[in-house]
């Protein structure tokens, strides 16, 4: 009686031979082995060990090929050979001497091939994620922040809720940031793809733009908040000791001679943390915020796939394009009999004749109308025509002077500057006049002057837009970042009038309070260490009109 021995995986010899368990990939057998692979994860998952050849022909996908049993018992002994599985005799079902001579093993993953897996999963992952535009997460980066405040507000800040805080603001950031970089490079390849099914694209090109806009409407935002928020931390320089706590949390499990370095080193990750999440809200001198990058390239992509549809418009149309012309002239060229059609060919399509004359003076026309020439006259048999010498020496009958005397334009500058420096002026005029230093009724704004009422009417346009209804209460900040208006609804049914030079304007009144983010925090940090005043807009409804509310 002989025993029976199992494959065994291969020793490893060098560095490079333990990556032998990603050897199926390059093997005309690929996807088998995959399956296979995929097979065992599915039954690791459901808490079995070993596995027969049965049981992985069984959760084989149906109709995948091969589909005989003898295929895959051949692709479980490579795995094995390749070490990314194991094989071990089955003396379970042995019930008779002939069956210790016959080829039984269980199968089961080893250390290597799981690992191969979980890499190619997670490249399976990465490489297929199309990424999304994570609204929620604005929100949910506001709600920590101002949980933080409130932390770093206290005398003594409980380190247990300042490590959750920053924690859990780090992962929603670096969610947003990941998904939003991967939902841009899916985009940027869509509007790229040329070989694209046209009806899909115009069926998802709609719900692609809402989908932008509605982003970029909570971006605009909830941005200029996040960087106020960010802005009282960094004002208050209360960062530093909340990144202290936490990494004093962190390290706090070190070993004891390892506790100063793990202390020194969790610092600095968290420095950088913070670092990158203020870097991507808050502009700096001369950079630009990743925040109004994302707005700016969610913006231009919305024309871009609108150049798209225009194409694939056309191409259902029918149009054609200059290449596809220009290659259609080439075979009419080819299939030309002679050199005359050729010629002819080129006459009609570019319009290049033989030319009877450069110049026209009055002894030419003079001529001309005595002995005419007919138009079917050749080129060689046709009279000559005589031309300047000026002209063939220089192609050209101008006569050359002085050039002109270069335009002094200092006074447009200056008064260019002047204008400029007006319209400062009144910016900041019409800024100090609207800002209202708490909630006062919109009926008690009193008269406004047109730069005033203007920005007035921009803000007031900012804030309407992020209503939705059922809300009583919303806010929002300006384009620039630089004003912050709320605005709540009263059930009195007042009207408010604001008089202008213009006319009166009027509507339901409400309580209005406008704040200068450029001034000073003090009102606005107040506001933003409260609890969120109004509820978080649905993203499923769109915006109330005045009228209705």
């Amino acid at each position: 009686m002989t025993s029976q021995t199992s494959p065994t995986p291969r020793r490893h010899g060098s560095t490079l031979a333990d990556y032998t368990p990603f050897a199926h990939l390059s093997t005309p057998n690929a996807p088998l082995y995959r399956q296979v692979m995929r097979a065992f994860l599915v039954a690791k998952e459901r808490f079995a060990v070993h596995l027969r050849p049965e049981d992985v022909y069984a959760a084989l996908d149906a109709g995948s090929p091969p589909a005989d049993l003898e295929a895959v018992t051949q692709a479980l002994d490579k795995l094995v050979e390749w070490g990314n599985l194991r094989a071990d005799p089955d003396h379970a079902r042995v019930t008779a001497v002939e069956d210790f001579y016959r080829r039984r093993f269980i199968y089961q993953l080893t250390r290597a091939g799981e690992a191969a897996e979980a890499a190619l999963g997670t490249y399976d992952e990465v490489l297929g994620r199309r990424g999304e535009l994570q609204a929620v997460a604005l929100h949910d980066i506001v709600t920590q922040l101002r949980a933080l405040l409130v932390i770093a507000m206290e005398d003594e800040p409980d380190p247990a809720k300042t490590y959750v805080a920053l924690s859990v603001l780090t992962a929603r950031f670096t969610d947003l940031a990941d998904n939003a970089r991967a939902f841009m490079g899916s985009l940027q390849r869509t509007i790229d793809l040329h070989d694209i099914e046209v009806e899909a694209f115009l069926a998802y090109k709609d719900r692609l733009i809402q989908y932008l806009e509605r982003f970029i409407q909570d971006l605009i935002t909830l941005g200029g908040r996040i960087a106020l928020l960010i802005g009282e931390l960094e004002e208050q320089e209360r960062v530093g000791p909340l990144l202290r706590l936490a990494a004093a949390r962190e390290a706090a499990d070190a070993a004891p001679e390892e506790a100063e370095r793990a202390e020194a080193v969790a610092y600095e990750r968290w420095s950088a943390r913070w670092s990158g999440l203020a870097e991507w809200f808050v502009s700096g001198e001369g950079r630009e915020s990743q925040a109004r990058l994302l707005r700016g390239r969610a913006l231009n992509s919305i024309p871009q796939l609108l150049a798209v549809v225009r194409q694939l418009n056309e191409r259902r149309a029918g149009r054609s394009d200059r290449s596809a012309d220009f290659r259609t002239l080439a075979r009419w060229f080819a299939q030309a009999p002679d050199d005359a059609a050729r010629h002819r060919l080129w006459r009609v399509a570019f319009g290049l004749h033989s030319s009877r004359h450069l110049t026209v003076d009055a002894d030419t026309l003079a001529e001309r109308a005595a002995t005419p020439e007919p138009a079917s006259t050749p080129w060689s048999e046709a009279r000559p025509l005589r031309i300047s010498p000026q002209l063939r020496r220089t192609g050209s009958y101008e006569r050359r002077g002085k050039p002109r005397k270069v335009a002094d334009r200092g006074e447009a500058k200056r008064r260019l500057a002047e204008i400029a420096a007006r319209q400062t002026e009144e910016t900041r005029r019409a800024r100090d006049r609207l800002v209202t230093g708490g909630p006062v009724r919109l009926s008690r704004l009193g008269e406004l002057d047109p730069p005033a009422f203007q920005l007035f009417l921009r803000l007031l346009g900012d804030a309407l837009a992020t209503w939705r209804p059922g809300m009583t209460t919303t806010a929002a900040t300006s384009g620039d970042g630089s004003m912050e208006i709320r605005l709540t609804a009263v059930d009195d049914g007042s009207t408010a009038e604001v008089h202008t030079p213009d006319g009166v304007f009027s509507g339901p009144d409400h309580l209005i309070d406008i704040v200068d983010l450029t001034v000073g925090h003090g009102h606005a940090a107040a506001s933003a260490s409260a609890p969120v005043p109004f509820p978080v807009p649905r993203r499923d409804t769109a915006p109330q009109p005045a009228e209705d509310r």
